[in-house]
C-alpha cells in the first residue's frame, strides 16, 4: 500500500513522462543509443554493392558462387540510474527539490530505456548503498522504479553524506555485462575519481549533474545561518559582505571547473541540469550529441 500523496506524485510523473518521452524525446533516446555491437544474423549470396571485406570464403568455395555474412545490430541495452539521495539534495530555492528534479529525470529517462525494450535497474545511494533493483523489462518494472526513487525516505534526523564511489564499485561487483550508467548527483563530494576511471573501463557511464542557483552565488539579504546538508553544522554569514558573495561564488566555480576536467580527461559524457531551468532541452541536446558521433 501507498500513500494518496504517493499516488498522486506518482501519477503526476506518469502523466508527464508519457508526453514528454511520446511527444518530444520519441526517437532520440534510441538514436544515441544503438546497441553495444552487431551479431552474426545469416549467410546470403553476394549483391552488387556488397561490401567484399563480407564475403564467407568457406561457403563462397563450396557454393561456387560468392556468398556474403550479414549483421544485425545487438539492440538490447542494460541501462541503470544511480541516483543520489544524500541529505544535501533536500535543498532548492526555486520550487523544487535537487532530489525531486534527479527523480522526475530519472523517470523520464527509464521510461524511454523502456519503451526501446531495454533493461532497466536502479541503485539509490547516499554514503551507502540504500536500495537496490536489478535491471529487468516491462512497465511494471518501471513504476517499481519510478515508485523506489519517490518514496525513498531518509530515517528521521539521519544526515546522509555522498559517496560517489559505492554506487560505482557495487555495480562493477554486481554486473557481468556493459550497461550505461547514468549518475544522478549534485557531485557534492571528493575522492570518486579512481572509481570512476575504475567504472569507465567496462560501461558507458553518463553524469548528470544537478544544481541549485543558491549554490552558485549567494543574494545580499544580510546575515543568513546556513547549515551544511549532510553534517549539520551551522555558519552565521553576512552576505552584504560583497567578499563573502564573491568567495562564494568563486568556490563555485572553481569545483565545477575541477569536475569538468576530470570529465574531460576521461571523454565521459556529461549532463548539466539546474533547477530553475526546464532540463528537456539539456536531455535533448545530450541525445543530438550522442547521435552525431554514432
Amino acid at each position: 500500500m501507498i500513500s494518496q500523496e504517493l499516488f498522486k506524485k506518482i501519477k503526476g510523473i506518469q502523466i508527464r513522462t508519457n508526453y514528454l518521452v511520446n511527444d518530444i524525446i520519441a526517437g532520440e533516446y534510441e538514436s544515441a543509443f544503438r546497441g553495444l555491437g552487431m551479431e552474426f544474423e545469416e549467410v546470403r549470396e553476394y549483391q552488387s554493392g556488397d561490401d567484399i571485406r563480407t564475403i564467407d570464403w568457406n561457403v563462397t568455395a563450396r557454393m561456387n558462387a560468392p556468398y556474403v555474412k550479414t549483421f544485425k545490430e545487438e539492440r538490447e541495452l542494460t541501462v541503470v540510474f544511480m541516483v543520489d539521495v544524500s541529505s544535501s539534495g533536500e535543498f532548492g530555492s526555486v520550487g523544487k527539490l535537487k532530489n525531486e528534479v534527479s527523480a522526475e529525470i530519472a523517470s523520464i529517462l527509464a521510461y524511454s530505456a523502456i519503451k526501446n525494450n531495454d533493461k532497466v535497474g536502479l541503485i539509490v545511494f547516499s554514503d551507502t548503498i540504500e536500495e537496490y533493483i536489478p535491471p529487468k523489462k516491462g512497465r511494471s518494472h518501471i513504476w517499481r522504479v519510478i515508485k523506489t526513487i519517490l518514496s525513498h525516505e531518509p530515517k528521521i534526523g539521519e544526515k546522509r553524506g555522498t559517496d560517489l564511489s559505492a554506487p560505482l564499485e557495487f555495480l562493477s561487483k554486481v554486473s557481468n555485462r556493459k550497461t550505461v550508467t547514468f549518475l544522478i548527483s549534485d557531485f557534492i563530494a571528493k575522492g570518486y575519481e579512481r572509481a570512476v576511471r575504475m567504472f569507465k573501463r567496462r560501461h558507458d557511464l553518463i553524469a548528470i549533474t544537478i544544481t541549485d542557483p543558491r549554490e552558485m552565488e549567494l543574494p545580499a539579504v544580510g546575515f543568513v545561518e546556513l547549515q551544511d546538508a549532510e553534517t549539520g553544522e551551522p555558519i552565521l554569514v553576512d552576505t552584504f559582505d560583497s567578499n563573502t558573495r564573491k568567495g562564494f561564488a568563486a568556490l563555485y566555480q572553481r569545483e565545477a571547473k575541477e569536475r569538468e576536467k576530470l570529465f574531460r580527461s576521461m571523454s565521459m559524457d556529461k549532463i548539466e541540469i539546474f533547477t530553475d531551468q526546464s532540463y528537456i532541452e539539456p536531455i535533448m541536446k545530450f541525445f543530438r550529441m550522442r547521435e552525431k558521433r554514432m
